[in-house]
Order: structure tokens, then sequence, then C-alpha cells
């Protein structure tokens, strides 16, 4: 399975589009999105994005990769319908040789965790997701940009959890 993944020529953002549209065909419209930062124990250096950092998954500092996704959950249930690789900025966007070995493309810059978070659901949101919610923690709620992406134009709910010194104005 990895030797597919990783050697066929398939386009994964179609795939995506496809598992979205499944998802919400199958779960039903009710659901919302759920911002999720997931990451994954690694033994070795070369894998995509790999450093020592804090991972929930261990709950503590490990050597591994952080993915932040995207979930779509109703009643009926749930499963990811985004993903994005969390490229840490020093050890990996700056050394040009690691990134090729790795087969990062060279447009793949750093970004802050929350920045793909917003990208996502507002892409999830333009394909036409009625997501009546959208949550996240606080790593993601205190961004203004996905805060906006979240609520802007629409009645959607949204519980994003923010530092107590952001102040947001809303309705419950």
């Amino acid at each position: 399975m990895q030797r597919l993944l990783r050697c066929a020529r398939w386009d994964a953002d179609a795939v995506r589009d496809d598992i979205r549209a499944y998802a919400v065909e199958h779960l039903g419209t009710d659901g919302g999105v759920l911002i999720v930062e997931t990451g994954f124990v690694k033994k070795d250096r070369a894998s995509a994005g790999v450093q020592r950092q804090y991972t929930g998954t261990a709950g503590r500092i490990e050597n591994s990769q952080v993915g932040v996704l995207l979930a779509y959950a109703t009643n009926r249930g749930r499963t990811p319908i985004d993903r994005r690789l969390y490229l840490p900025e020093h050890s990996w966007s700056a050394d040009a040789q690691r990134r090729h070995a790795a087969g990062i493309p060279d447009e793949m810059q750093f970004q802050t965790k929350p920045r793909p978070a917003w990208e996502m659901t507002a892409a999830t949101l333009d394909a036409g997701v009625q997501a009546p919610w959208v949550t996240g923690d606080e790593a993601y709620g205190q961004d203004p940009q996905l805060r906006a992406v979240v609520v802007h134009g629409s009645s959607r709910r949204s519980c994003v959890d923010v530092h107590r010194a952001i102040r947001v104005l809303g309705v419950l």
C-alpha cells in the first residue's frame, strides 16, 4: 500500500474532493467541520516534516510529523475530508536538500498551523459543504483570519477556543 501511495500517479486533491462529496452524501448535510491537529510519532528523520516537536498524540515532545486535518462530523459518523502536512520552519523549510530527498515540492513553504486550517475551511465551504458549525481549539481560535472565514456571510455557528486576552464580538 505504501508503494502504491508513493509511486502511483494520482491527483490527491481530486481524491480529497471525491471523499468530501462522498462524506456529505452519506453522512448527511447537518454536519459540521472539526479542525484537528494530530501527530504521527516517527523513529526516522527522513520522513517529510519530521522533527522533535510537541504532539498531542504522545502528550509530549517526540520525533514526529504533525498534520492539520479537517473532519466532517454528523450524528451518523465522522471522517477526515482534508489534510495538510505541517512543515517546520527552520529544520525543513530552509533545507532544500532535505526537502528534495523527502519529495517535498518547492512550492510548499512554511505556514503557521492556522493558515492551512483556514485555507482548507474556506475551500470546503466554497465547495458547497453546508456546515452549520465549525470548531477548533485555541491554537486555531486565536487566528483572526480563521475566525473570519468561519463566520463570514453566514449564520454558521462556531466554537473555537480563544485566549482570554482576545476580544471576540458575536452572538450566541
